[in-house]
């Protein structure tokens, strides 16, 4: 089973733990690691023809039509984008956004970026 750090700050604390995906579904906090982007593919995990231009997502374990807020931590831009998609496959990402949502995010030009994960529906 795969595990996630999850980062919860309270006040002046900061506490880590480590959760299972499906806990992370559940959380209601955030979620810090590192995002990459995508812009190929004919359909999605769910079925649906595959927008590079949408803002749309790829995770491991959250339901499908979850929204959730990507911020990128080094410029503070963040994009909501809906799950519709399984991955990332490389077991040191958290996430991979579409192409719309990079260029939102400023992920573009280096590819991947340390980002903030927060379900926000």
């Amino acid at each position: 089973m795969r595990k996630a750090a999850l980062t919860v700050l309270t006040g002046a604390v900061c506490c880590t733990f480590l959760l299972a995906p499906k806990d992370f579904a559940q959380a209601s906090t955030r979620l810090e690691g590192v995002a990459s982007y995508y812009a190929h593919g004919k359909y999605t995990a769910n079925g649906e023809r595959f927008n590079p231009r949408g803002l749309t997502a790829a995770h491991r374990s959250l339901p499908f039509g979850t929204k959730v807020r990507v911020t990128h931590k080094k410029t503070g831009r963040s994009v909501i984008v809906r799950i519709n998609d399984r991955g990332p496959f490389s077991k040191r990402r958290v996430i991979d956004v579409s192409r719309g949502a990079a260029e939102a995010l400023g992920l573009i030009r280096a590819g991947v970026g340390r980002v903030y994960v927060e379900v926000v529906d």
